[in-house]
């Protein structure tokens, strides 16, 4: 029987034509995606379902959904998709992360042009039968200093299109390191330079709690005055009613917004202010972006539902269905691995070299490598999946070495994995034991035996008699239960490391509380998904 699938919301013509080329039995109701109670009343016969951003797929609709094997967004963000609920059940989630970046750059560069020159106001005016000339003085874009904060995909390409406008182009990203900065022809600066010396800024990064509010009263309070802001990324980014005061005082001269906190943004604080340039969520909206993503997502959607082949998965790795069934446990290994790495690092990575030994060696080190670059990147990116995880890193001069090795030590196998940043190097290792579990089994060329818990504190000391009591009394007295402990330690009276296995998540105040103790050298609270 041929696979089925859905659409339920609306996709282009040509790519419903190559479900149904394909041999895939397909339905097209675009409207249906709006209909929560019946999309979840059909779900149950289709294989696959592919959606835009109208559809939200909710653990309610997956639970209908019992034969759900795959859902495609065509499109890069997926916050319509509970993808934690999507992995429980065993769907797949794809999206497609590269069809719209030339899109939304465009946008952007747009949004600044119109702020720039009050083009909206003026039209509007002069269709109104005015003809008020002085009261629209805008600036040149020429010379001025544009300050993109992301300078990923789409951010370096609003940095290409801004150096072609002659504007120097100022970056602030962790993740960019100074040899792709060069090679980009922008200047590499930290947040506050950016803020002191952008003309205009541009934002281009996800919504994580690291970039949450990144534009925050503090940060606009920092900008240079007449600084004109523009954010085609996600709404969240910006604390819109401090910067709508700061219109209103003049020290903002204008704004430019295609996404909102809240949408869809009936209300907003910049509503109805002078030159301030609002559009409905347009970055993807156009007839060249729309086709792309729709014709991405059904070639994926029939590759992987008639051969099984996965691509740009955001919950599962790009592995042939036989791998998976022996690399699944050191899939994961290389996905804590990177994400203990990313946690932990908040410079520019330069260079990242991967080391597999005995077992690991001889599997396919193209998935693990993925995986665990995916899993330093999440830190900070958590769209970032297996499949695009590589390009973003060569895309940012990261350097990326892979070593295979027969068996070395006492381990059948494992995977080490060391990080090079401006300011330092950072080392672990991680090998899978009889039990499929897997392990960090050296830290900092420290050798340990930890297994990999959701909620976990790293802390590093000097190995003297009474900090682990400290730590737990001082845990204790903040009502943070503790699970387990692992110790380790280069050597007696050297430096130590510890881990902690907490219930829950730690609240930021302990954390500073725990530092401000002065016994501890580092304390990074880690998170991960041991589903």
């Amino acid at each position: 029987m041929a696979p089925k699938v859905l659409v339920s919301d609306k996709l282009s013509e040509t790519a419903v034509q190559i479900f149904r080329d394909r041999g895939i039995d397909v339905d097209f109701m675009p409207d249906l995606g709006k209909d929560k109670d019946k999309l979840a009343e059909v779900i149950g016969k289709y294989d696959g379902l592919a959606i835009r951003s109208a559809t939200k797929v909710t653990p309610t609709i997956l639970e209908h959904a019992t034969n759900l094997k795959v859902v495609g967004r065509a499109g890069i963000g997926t916050d319509n998709v509970d993808k934690e609920a999507a992995s429980k059940k065993g769907v797949i989630v794809m999206n497609t992360p590269f069809g719209n970046m030339i899109t939304t750059a465009e946008h952007a560069i747009a949004m600044m042009f119109a702020v720039a020159r009050q083009i909206p106001a003026a039209d509007a005016s002069t269709q109104a039968g005015k003809w008020e000339k002085s009261k629209f003085m805008g600036v040149e874009l020429t010379a001025k200093t544009l300050g993109v904060i992301g300078a990923g995909n789409i951010g370096g390409i609003v940095c290409d299109r801004a150096r072609g406008l002659k504007m120097k182009v100022v970056a602030y990203d962790p993740f960019l390191s100074e040899e792709k900065a060069a090679q980009m022809q922008v200047e590499k600066v930290e947040l506050d330079e950016l803020l002191r010396r952008a003309d205009f800024i541009t934002l281009h990064v996800p919504l994580t709690d690291g970039t949450r509010n990144i534009l925050s009263k503090e940060n606009l309070e920092k900008t240079k005055k007449g600084v004109r802001i523009i954010n085609c990324a996600r709404g969240g980014l910006v604390d819109e009613a401090a910067l709508a005061e700061l219109i209103k005082s003049g020290h903002v001269a204008g704004a430019a917004f295609d996404v909102f906190a809240e949408e869809p943004a009936k209300e907003n604080p910049l509503f109805g202010l002078p030159n301030v340039v609002c559009t409905p969520h347009l970055g993807a909206s156009t007839t060249e972006a729309q086709e792309n993503v729709a014709l991405q997502v059904a070639e994926q959607m029939s590759d992987y539902l008639l051969t099984g082949a996965v691509s740009n998965a955001l919950n599962m790795p790009s592995v042939t269905a036989e791998e998976a069934k022996v690399m699944g446990p050191w899939i994961k290994v290389a996905e804590h691995l990177g994400g203990f790495i990313g946690q932990m690092t908040e410079e520019a990575v330069k260079a990242i070299n991967i080391t597999y030994d005995g077992e690991a060696a001889t599997m396919n080190l193209e998935a693990l490598n993925c995986a665990l670059i995916a899993g330093i990147m999440k830190a900070s990116s958590p769209e970032v999946n297996m499949v695009s995880a590589p390009v973003i890193a060569k895309e940012r001069g990261i350097q990326i070495a892979t070593t295979r090795q027969e068996q070395s030590g006492v381990f059948e196998g494992y995977i080490k994995v060391s990080v090079t940043t401006e300011k330092r190097e950072r080392s672990i290792a991680g090998t899978v034991f009889s039990d499929g579990k897997p392990r960090f089994i050296q830290i900092k060329g420290i050798n340990i035996d930890a297994e990999v818990g959701e909620h976990m504190l790293y802390t590093t000391n000097e190995d003297v008699p009474g900090i682990i009591g400290k730590l737990g009394t001082l845990l204790g007295d903040h009502k943070v239960n503790l699970a387990n402990f692992t110790l380790g330690r280069a050597a007696q009276g050297g430096e130590a490391i510890a881990i902690a296995y907490l219930d829950e998540a730690m609240e930021p105040s302990v954390v500073e509380a725990l530092k401000e103790t002065g016994l501890f050298r580092q304390v990074k609270p880690l998170e991960f998904d041991v589903v």
